[in-house]
């Protein structure tokens, strides 16, 4: 799985002309599910998200998580995380989870995010969807489950 992780004061999503979900200050969070992801790296993942210090103390360090500010997050799932763009000039998709696949992970992302504390709000999955944010820092965080597996250097 891959999340964008954007530090945000306020960010909602629309669709159709309405919106669907938003959240004041906290995260919005692009997600994309990837062949073979399980629901163990949704856990992986959402624990790393909730608990990453990337919003600033008292003194203006990254010392405060999510959980530490009680932001919220806005979850929005986006396949073009996977895009494969080594040849040509079009992208291609085929590492990206096909939707039977990936609906449940990204679910399952959400709902470990919210058993966390965090109050979730998301997207339509499948949806076309205009997402509006205002990011703070600017502080944007990609994370991929599959570098969690790999030792530090």
């Amino acid at each position: 799985m891959r999340a964008v992780l954007q530090r945000v004061s306020e960010a909602s999503v629309e669709v159709d002309g309405a919106i669907v979900g938003q959240t004041g200050p906290g995260l919005l969070i692009l997600l994309g599910v990837g062949h073979g992801d399980t629901p163990a790296e949704a856990q992986l993942l959402a624990e790393k998200t909730a608990g990453l210090r990337i919003f600033a103390d008292d003194e203006g360090k990254f010392n405060r998580s999510l959980l530490d500010t009680g932001g919220g997050a806005l979850v929005v799932s986006q396949f073009t995380l996977y895009a494969d763009t080594r040849r040509g000039r079009r992208p291609g998709f085929s590492e990206a989870a096909p939707p039977a696949e990936a609906a449940p992970l990204v679910d399952a992302f959400c709902t470990a995010l919210g058993a966390l504390g965090v109050p979730v709000e998301r997207g339509v999955f499948g949806a076309s969807m205009r997402v509006r944010l205002t990011n703070e820092g600017p502080v944007t965080i990609i994370l991929d489950s599959d570098t969690f597996k790999q030792p530090r250097r």
